[in-house]
């Protein structure tokens, strides 16, 4: 007779969760599970908007033709003949036309773009971070600090954006370079605001009192614990802002203090074309649609993070 020995069941497997499932827990496992998880349900919240979708395609086609110019543009755009091809109307051979040295708008265009993004990621590298960095230490700091550091901002904003941008190029003199100074010196109080807006609502919170707690310096608080929580209003902001940047970087470029001849930077391309508006209408308007998209495209794209990164604003 033999003896049956106790056997216990095997236990039952998991149930294997789907990526999406995965994403959307409400118990993460992991920091990286929660950061994927936080990242996707933004996604979903800034892909239900359309309009958003077609800005970040307007931004995409932006950045890819930038990139590809060397591929994607026809003929030289600084390089022209004069002799037979200026002010050439649309056509097969020139889609855009020519401009009155005859070179192709078209081509000028694509190349144009680069010197777009050039300007736009560099004001944002460089007053996005001064003015998260003021507006973090006044709001923390308080007192005689944010006085100053905010009565300091006052003075910038007193002053009209473009303005005071054509007072620093005449100092510092025309050029591409001078020009993304004077608008970055110029753009970063409104960062500022918001940062230390932001600042004031969280450094008495739980959080911040418990970090302090433990030991943590100012300069620690500010910067690992205060500034990321600033981050997704800095970018809404800096997006929205790039079309006004793009604008602001073509008003110096008409009145030639921006990129120079034979550089080809949109605003210059609608300057030299305004000669020629009535008659050869092509050479004005192909830089200013190329200026009227991509400022849409940002400001689509702007609303969209708005929704996505804030969800009082989404009603969520």
């Amino acid at each position: 007779m033999s003896v049956m020995g106790n056997t216990t069941p095997p236990p039952l497997a998991e149930p294997q969760l789907s990526r999406r499932e995965w994403l959307l827990s409400d118990r993460p496992t992991s920091r990286t599970q929660a950061k994927l998880g936080r990242a996707y349900v933004a996604w979903r919240r800034f892909a239900e908007n359309r309009l958003a979708l077609i800005g970040l395609i307007i931004i995409l086609a932006l950045v890819l033709v930038a990139i590809s110019a060397d591929l994607l543009a026809p003929y030289s755009p600084t390089i022209g003949n004069l002799a037979t091809a200026r002010l050439l109307p649309p056509s097969w051979e020139h889609w855009l036309g020519t401009d009155d040295q005859g070179r192709d708008i078209l081509s000028r265009l694509i190349y144009g773009s680069r010197l777009t993004l050039y300007v736009v990621v560099l004001v944002a590298i460089i007053a996005a971070p001064i003015g998260l960095l003021i507006g973090t230490v006044s709001g923390y700091a308080g007192g005689w600090v944010d006085a100053v550091l905010m009565r300091i901002t006052d003075i910038f904003l007193a002053f009209p954006k473009l303005v005071l941008a054509l007072a620093l190029v005449a100092a510092l003199g025309p050029g591409i370079e001078n020009a993304v100074i004077a608008i970055a010196v110029t753009s970063w109080p409104p960062y500022a605001r918001i940062a230390r807006a932001e600042t004031m609502q969280v450094r008495n919170s739980d959080y911040i009192s418990a970090v302090r707690l433990m030991g943590a310096s100012p300069i620690r608080i500010v910067l690992r614990h205060i500034m990321p929580l600033c981050m997704s209003s800095l970018i809404v902001r800096v997006t929205l802002d790039m079309a006004g940047i793009i604008l602001t970087a073509a008003g110096l470029g008409f009145l030639g203090l921006g990129a120079q001849p034979p550089l080809p930077e949109w605003g210059a391309m609608i300057a030299s074309g305004r000669r020629f508006i009535l008659d050869q209408w092509w050479v004005a308007a192909a830089p200013g649609v190329a200026i009227l998209l991509v400022s849409l495209g940002f400001n689509l794209l702007g609303d969209g993070l708005r929704d996505a990164l804030d969800p009082r604003s989404s009603g969520q």
